[in-house]
């Protein structure tokens, strides 16, 4: 049987995976290995994904986290390395944007592995971001690249990639999938509307955790400062990640409204079916809103997913603190019709056929 490995470190890429995991897993045609670099090592950040999802549990687990990019990267080209050199794989899978993406692809890529990157494409065009420069790498040394929107196609192209020795392909966006198949079951598996005493469509949902905003104190107290304003008028829930958590402990900088430890899939499929709107710095939840027909104020100076701006499902506001408000004000009676097509359909097939057409 074809072997392939996948490589995970982050929490977004584990939700990214199931869809594809289950897939191999059905067709019984290609055996998958996965490599857990260890990037989310909290519990509730990483394990409880591959419980509730049902997602193979990996053959390999590196432990690497709590390291500067050049030590975590380095580690992680160490010891994926190896682990390829033992599995001898016909191509290596990576998602997005992380350290472990970055490692994946140079470790087989010097090997003459065969790397297929997924979420292929996105650019914010802020080479400020370490994310910016690892999904610009990771592209050119890809052969197969499997872009979620036109847009990341059209990205690519203007970089010369049609003159590249690769694959580009416009696949969609295998979030979507998992949206779509984890809902049917989520609000049996979470209890959390009801724990958090939370009324349907009566509370706004926000993430923060993006070091460009936690390690800003000016821009952390900022964005925080928006969401208490919010807050006066419609009650914000924020799952707290441990690094912007440890920030506001160490900075004594107290707020009134909800802040509750990392939430597992199933809980943040159900605060996203049931919130009023979104305020997040994340690329991936900007998505998985509008898949639950959400409005979306993305606190960052840029996004991945222009169309969601372009078509006015998400407003772009940075951390400044009126924008925000602003936006809550404007999207707060506001409705949108969210049956575009912005991200493809069965894109967990098509996924799955291309990796394939390449073994």
């Amino acid at each position: 049987m074809k072997k392939i490995v996948t490589i995970l470190g982050a929490r977004p890429q584990f939700v990214k995976a199931a869809v594809l995991s289950r897939i191999i897993s059905e067709k019984k045609e290609i055996e998958e290995v996965i490599i857990h670099t260890g990037q989310h090592f909290d519990n509730n950040m990483s394990e409880v994904f591959f419980t509730e999802m049902e997602i193979p549990k990996p053959k390999y687990n590196l432990n690497i986290n709590g390291l500067g990019h050049g030590a975590m990267t380095g580690q992680m080209l160490e010891k994926i390395e190896e682990v390829l050199l033992k599995e001898k794989p016909l191509a290596v899978v990576i998602y997005g944007d992380t350290n472990s993406t970055i490692a994946g692809a140079l470790a087989a890529k010097k090997l003459d592995i065969k790397v297929v990157h997924i979420e292929a494409g996105l650019r914010s065009f802020n080479m400020q971001m370490p994310e910016e420069i690892n999904r610009i790498l990771t592209d050119r040394i890809s052969d197969l690249l499997l872009c979620p929107t036109g847009t990341a196609i059209k990205n690519l192209k203007k970089e010369g990639f049609d003159n590249l020795d690769n694959n580009v392909v416009e696949s969609g966006d295998i979030m979507k999938d998992a949206v779509s198949f984890y809902s049917k079951s989520s609000a049996e598996r979470s209890s959390i509307i009801s724990d958090l005493d939370l009324q349907n469509n009566n509370f706004v949902l926000a993430t923060i955790h993006r070091q460009e905003n936690t390690d800003d104190l000016h821009k952390l107290r900022s964005i925080f400062e928006g969401l208490e304003n919010i807050n006066k008028e419609i009650p914000v829930v924020l799952p707290l990640h441990p690094r912007t958590r440890n920030i506001l402990k160490n900075n004594n900088l107290i707020y009134n409204f909800i802040m509750t430890d990392p939430v597992g899939y199933f809980d943040m499929l159900e605060l996203l079916k049931n919130c009023k709107m979104v305020v997040t710095d994340s690329g991936g939840l900007q998505k998985e809103a509008f898949f639950n027909k959400k409005h979306c104020i993305i606190a960052r100076e840029e996004t991945e997913w222009i169309e969601l701006v372009e078509n006015g499902f998400a407003k772009i506001v940075g951390s400044d603190k009126q924008k925000m408000i602003k936006a809550f004000k404007e999207y707060k009676n506001s409705k949108a019709d969210f049956n575009i097509n912005l991200y493809g359909d069965r894109v967990g097939e098509s996924i799955y056929n291309n990796i394939k057409s390449i073994l």
